[in-house]
């Protein structure tokens, strides 16, 4: 990898593409060379607020010459579509989560990156929260001891007129909670204990009209390991939430917060005393502003410059959607188990397809 700066083109200028771009331009080892937005004016302003070039056209950004990187952050239904784009381009990719709306839409973007050496990642920033990391860190020095079970509570109460934005619309989502937030919590699961070999599942539309999207799932999964975890992910909480637990032979690690709305972000650790009475524990606060999406860029780019596969590679995001996958199947079979592995076939084609004929929206193909 050359020594300068990476050009990089950011196509989508949502609230979080713009967060992603802040990310970028305070990096001084990435070089923001052009922004793309389906809405002209919004790629303009934002053209010039970060002092670059500006277009409509995503297809333009990404065959650009000075581009290295492309980072890509759409609606769910175009992520895939643009990142095999700029994979052909030959640019490394960081991709949102949750890189698709199927496992076997995002299969050839996964397989061209590995034959062409390209870096492709999905952008699970929670891996870079520090209690995340700690909390991972002690458990892969064994300080809890053997695995017994995981349990994640995530999600928030939604806003005004929720039922209306691209993330309830099915073509353009391709799920509801559990593609939005929840598979923030199936990554940092497969992170912990591996595969999963089965699944059982429900989903409601409990308060937004936005069926046959679900609006809270609720899930037991058993890992290869034999540990159990559950996962309940709300857009009807009453308040953000997040709590993330492990429970071990030796002790339980749980983190609880991710700042902003979210509280402080915080890491108890609890460790089985030698009376076998109440357990000792200790506190980990982490009150400092949430700066995971500018580690996992730093994180990202250095695997770039280096050769190496980054966190949350395409292959393991491709395995992270089999997962809600299986979760779908189960909540649609009304609670059956469902067996989580080999669920695509070499073609990459999902076993059943939850999405219906594609539909423009709005009169006009986004881009």
């Amino acid at each position: 990898m050359k020594s300068t700066t990476l050009g990089v083109a950011v196509i989508g200028l949502g609230s979080f593409g713009r967060k992603r771009v802040r990310s970028i331009v305070a990096n001084a080892q990435s070089s923001l060379q052009i922004v793309a937005d389906a809405v002209p004016s919004v790629a303009e302003n934002a053209g010039a607020e970060f002092g670059c070039d500006h277009t409509a056209n995503w297809e333009q950004a990404v065959i650009r010459s000075d581009v290295d990187v492309v980072v890509v952050s759409t609606a769910t239904r175009f992520l895939a579509e643009i990142t095999s784009a700029a994979i052909e381009a030959g640019k490394h990719v960081l991709c949102e989560k949750p890189f698709g709306r199927t496992a076997g839409e995002v299969l050839p973007a996964v397989e061209s990156a590995e034959r062409k050496r390209l870096c492709l990642k999905a952008g699970y920033n929670h891996r870079y929260h520090p209690a995340l990391r700690q909390a991972q860190d002690l458990f892969q020095q064994g300080i809890v001891g053997r695995l017994h079970f995981m349990r994640c509570i995530y999600g928030h109460g939604g806003r005004t007129n929720y039922e209306k934005e691209w993330r309830t619309q099915l073509h353009l989502a391709g799920g509801g909670q559990l593609l939005d937030q929840g598979v923030h919590t199936l990554d940092l699961f497969r992170w912990i204990a591996g595969e999963f070999a089965e699944v059982k599942a429900y989903t409601t539309a409990s308060f937004w009209p936005i069926s046959p999207l679900e609006d809270n799932v609720f899930a037991l999964l058993q890992a290869e390991s034999g540990c159990i975890a559950s996962l309940h992910a709300s857009w009807t909480n009453w308040k953000n939430t997040f709590v993330f637990e492990l429970s071990g032979e030796n002790g339980y690690l749980k983190v609880s917060g991710l700042g902003g709305h979210y509280g402080v972000e915080r890491l108890c650790y609890g460790r089985r005393n030698a009376l076998g009475t109440l357990p000792d524990e200790k506190w980990f606060d982490f009150p400092a502003p949430d700066q995971s999406l500018e580690w996992e860029w730093q994180d990202f780019i250095s695997c770039v410059r280096e050769g190496r596969s980054p966190q949350s590679d395409g292959r393991s995001a491709w395995k992270t959607l089999q997962l809600a996958e299986a979760i779908y199947e189960a909540a649609s079979a009304q609670g059956a188990v469902v067996h989580a592995a080999g669920r695509i076939d070499s073609a990459g084609a999902p076993e059943r397809n939850r999405l219906q004929p594609e539909v423009e929206y709005a009169g006009e193909k986004i881009r």
